[in-house]
């Protein structure tokens, strides 16, 4: 009797199993929406509500697998074990090389499809930080350098942002042809940058509609028109008192009515919740409310668990099933479209093999990203290093995790600056000096790095000594050396997502001050009166004040959070293998009192555009070992309405080199306007004694400009200046007059 059962149960199961082999959703010659439109009346109200947050679990009836919509890819496949980590974003953009971002998001996207392959293939779960959903890129406007997470960003300039957004997403998402490599995710939909501690209740009302959609919006319309990205994260904080991921204005009437977006709208983390919790933005009385007005306004994944309580709000008449199922389609287009659903062998980005998963050529990619994101701010001739006596010093001189920024992965081997610097020289004498903020110091052995269930990786550290120095230790110490390479800054560790710290000048991952932290700036001062040379490098995801350091210093390098080969590109740079380029991608002010109040979000005086007073480096700005020489400037109108740009450079130094020629336009008479906004650049490379001619086009759209009549940006006929030149300080453009 006992094998009969089972012989019955068997035959039902492969009556069953080949039944759903010919359900038409589970047919990939068909249509993507006959598809969903199949599997949308299979589908139950529960099972749908789970699919609609971002751990979503397997649904075995229907063989819909586990999936998990976070990932993170900011500079690097994150927190999902080994990968390669990059430069942060903030550091990429000013090397102004839009091609090498992509080829960049090209290798990060390799990795993340090969380990999501690899870990489906060894039949493990898929779980956070593991599918093929990856929210990034961050494409907020860096209007404030106190902000903590600006070193997500591409800069201050919305035009910026938006081209280098773009070449972001293309490098992720590929082209779908059939099945997308990944989906992108332009955030944080809208008018996002800090501070940090009051994002979960912050207000921002009376903006300029202006302000709205020539800064804080451009960059998201770009990438949804012209880069097609899948995905758009809604942010935190309430725009004119609806919270953004319950904004109609936002989310329907300009993002799907005007712009066309027909992508998923996902949330940021625990944003829902922000809804209706105490002390938050009160627009909802419970979970379930709140997940009404979100859906119903266009968040169709919840980063969260509100959203378990949809059938409750069905039930009690706050929202529909109908209108729930417009979410849901949404998804599930989303899914077929990555080749979710499908066999491997159907799909081309599963041939990528695990193999390319921190490889060579992914580190050599890191390695010239760190070259061309470091820009020198100073240099009395001391650079390129011709000494061999030199001593290392700097809280950030040996540490390794400084470099991986935030949103990181686990890189193979980390090359700090000390590593590097001897990796050239040998063993040089070093003293780390100093903490952050402190002249004690703790120094910190990195134990194993262990994985968590899901996914993530965590670094257990341990101390194994401290010490407090006093400025006649350092002294001592140095008294034999000629050079001091100092290595000093911030940390991601305190500026980042809510960071929870207790030092003077941060505040929950936002910075209070920008000055450099007064124990560097005295233990650089004490060198320089001992008599020292000193090259200063500043590590940091933000603009620091460095007005003091102009005069204590021979030579000031910004290099940011370098990434895994930040140490090797360091050394690079300091001994003249490679030839700085950088230019800033933000406004390097002179001191606080240049700053307009945090959370004044209105664009007057912030930012290269707008900004009134005299910068200690302007944006754009960036010096080199050699020299260059721009004439000839020229405009042409083109048949088709675009304008081209053309100038003559020269190298007149004696080593090779590179130059970003940038063209600005400005609308003369539009006194409430920005005083000029940045519509292309282009790197040229040129032998000494070479000359070039670089030639950047502005398309018709390039000269878009606010109609105050209308309210609206569009190409407004009249009368511009084009300015070209190699940074953003009137003394360093020549003015083009153009008539549209």
């Amino acid at each position: 009797m006992k094998k009969k059962y089972i012989f019955a149960f068997l035959a039902v199961v492969s009556a069953t199993t080949a039944s759903a082999q010919t359900m038409p959703y589970q047919n990939p010659a068909l249509p993507v929406e006959q598809r969903v439109d199949d599997l949308m009346q299979r589908l139950t109200l529960e099972e749908k509500t789970q699919l609609m947050m971002n751990s979503s679990p397997a649904i075995p009836r229907l063989g819909i697998p586990q999936f998990d919509w976070w990932s993170e890819a900011l500079h690097g496949v994150g927190r999902n074990g080994l990968a390669t980590v990059f430069p942060s974003c903030i550091g990429m953009a000013c090397s102004f090389d839009d091609d090498l971002i992509e080829q960049i998001y090209v290798a990060v996207s390799d990795e993340a499809r090969a380990k999501n392959t690899q870990r489906r293939r060894e039949g493990k779960p898929i779980g956070k930080y593991q599918a093929l959903s990856f929210w990034t890129p961050n494409i907020n406007i860096f209007r404030d350098p106190r902000w903590g997470r600006g070193q997500e960003t591409y800069g201050e300039d919305p035009f910026m942002n938006a081209r280098m957004g773009l070449r972001v997403v293309r490098g992720l998402q590929g082209t779908a042809n059939p099945y997308y490599k990944l989906h992108a995710c332009a955030k944080h939909f809208a008018v996002h940058s800090g501070p940090e501690k009051l994002r979960h209740s912050f207000n921002i009302e009376d903006l300029p509609a202006r302000d709205l959609w020539e800064t804080y919006l451009p960059a998201f319309k770009t990438l949804v028109q012209e880069g097609n990205v899948q995905q758009v994260m809604c942010a935190y904080q309430r725009f004119e008192g609806d919270p953004c991921c319950g904004s109609n204005r936002l989310l329907q009437q300009i993002l799907r009515d005007e712009w066309g977006f027909k992508g998923l709208v996902v949330s940021d983390c625990g944003a829902i919740g922000d809804f209706w919790q105490p002390k938050r933005h009160g627009v909802s009385t419970d979970a379930a409310n709140a997940s009404a007005k979100a859906v119903l306004s266009g968040t169709d994944v919840e980063c969260g668990r509100n959203y378990k309580d949809l059938p409750e709000a069905v039930r009690r008449g706050d929202i529909s099933e109908e209108q729930i199922n417009v979410s849901v389609r949404r998804l599930l287009k989303g899914r077929f479209e990555l080749g979710n659903l499908d066999a491997d062998s159907l799909v081309e980005w599963t041939n990528i093999p695990a193999s390319v998963v921190s490889s060579k050529e992914h580190r050599n990619l890191a390695r010239q990203m760190g070259r061309e994101q470091m820009v020198l701010l100073k240099n009395n001739g001391i650079l390129p290093l011709q000494t061999t006596k030199l001593m290392v010093m700097g809280p950030n001189a040996a540490d390794s995790t400084m470099l991986w920024g935030i949103y990181f992965g686990t890189p193979a081997h980390t090359v700090t600056p000390l590593e590097g610097i001897e990796a050239r020289l040998g063993k040089v004498p070093f003293m780390q000096a100093c903490d952050f903020t402190s002249m004690t110091v703790e120094q910190k052995a990195i134990g194993k790095s262990t994985e968590t269930a899901d996914g993530s990786t965590t670094l257990q550290m341990e101390t194994t000594s401290k010490k407090t120095y006093t400025i006649a230790d350092i002294l001592e110490a140095s008294r034999d050396t000629e050079t001091i390479i100092f290595v000093g800054g911030i940390s991601p560790n305190l500026e980042k997502e809510q960071a929870k710290v207790n030092v003077p000048g941060f505040d929950g991952g936002d910075r209070t001050t920008i000055e450099l932290p007064q124990v560097q700036r005295d233990i650089l001062r004490a060198l320089h009166e001992a008599g020292k040379k000193i090259v200063f490098v500043n590590c940091s995801g933000s603009a620091v004040a460095l007005t003091p350091e102009m005069e204590t210093c021979d030579a000031i390098l910004q290099a940011w959070y370098a990434g895994e080969q930040g140490g090797h590109a360091l050394a690079d740079v300091l001994f003249g293998d490679y030839n700085p380029s950088g230019k800033l991608a933000v406004t390097f002010y002179k001191d606080d009192s240049q700053l307009p109040p945090f959370e004044e979000y209105k664009m007057e005086n912030r930012t290269y555009r707008f900004f009134r007073g005299e910068p200690l480096f302007p944006f754009g700005y960036g010096l080199s070992y050699t020299t260059f020489e721009l004439k000839g400037e020229k405009i042409k109108k083109q048949k088709d309405g675009s304008f081209e740009v053309s100038v003559k450079v020269k190298n007149t130094g004696k080593r090779e080199g590179t130059e970003i020629v940038q063209v600005y336009l400005r609308r003369p008479g539009d006194t409430d306007g920005p005083s000029k906004t940045l519509r292309g650049y282009a790197r040229i490379s040129l032998l000494p004694g070479e000359q070039q001619t670089c030639t950047v086009t502005l398309p018709r759209d390039r000269f878009e400009w606010w109609d105050g009549q209308t309210n609206t940006m569009h190409v407004l006929p009249g009368q511009y200046e084009v300015l070209v030149g190699t940074s953003s300080a009137d003394k360093d453009l020549k003015v083009l007059p153009v008539k549209l």
